[in-house]
């Protein structure tokens, strides 16, 4: 987790950021309960079901279960990206393309604030299977 962040002092675009980190944090957080809850019920309804034999619904819910597992490791990431971009708002470095050293659109940011990427590296990125080789 992140260091503790002075909210007495943070003013500005800052507190605007910390506020919309925190606010996503607590979203994707709720998701990976909700998420969990419902990959842990579809397990306890495959225990009561142990020794039947295999139906296409008993297969659905192991489809379920495995798609709510997924979408609980995505969460779990995108978790660890907020705890890190709240780590560089308290360093100064936050709003700083990982890729290119620029500085990331405040529109960017506002839909995404755990962005680490500027659009045109992300862009690159996505086209290149998640390298930029433009960066060593």
């Amino acid at each position: 987790m992140a260091g503790v962040i002075n909210l007495k002092t943070m003013t500005g675009n800052k507190k605007k950021y910390y506020d919309l980190l925190i606010h996503a944090r607590a979203m994707v957080l709720n998701q990976l309960h909700f998420h969990s809850d419902e990959a842990l019920n579809k397990n306890d309804s495959d225990q009561e079901n142990r020794g039947m034999g295999t139906h296409m619904a008993d297969q659905g819910d192991s489809n379920l279960r495995e798609m709510e597992l997924q979408l609980m490791t995505e969460e779990g990431n995108v978790v660890r990206l907020i705890e890190d971009a709240i780590q560089r708002l308290e360093n100064d470095e936050y709003g700083t393309c990982q890729d290119c050293g620029g500085e990331i659109p405040e529109a960017r940011l506002e839909m995404k604030p755990y962005a680490v990427y500027c659009v045109k590296c992300k862009r690159i990125r996505e086209e290149n299977n998640g390298v930029n080789p433009y960066v060593d």
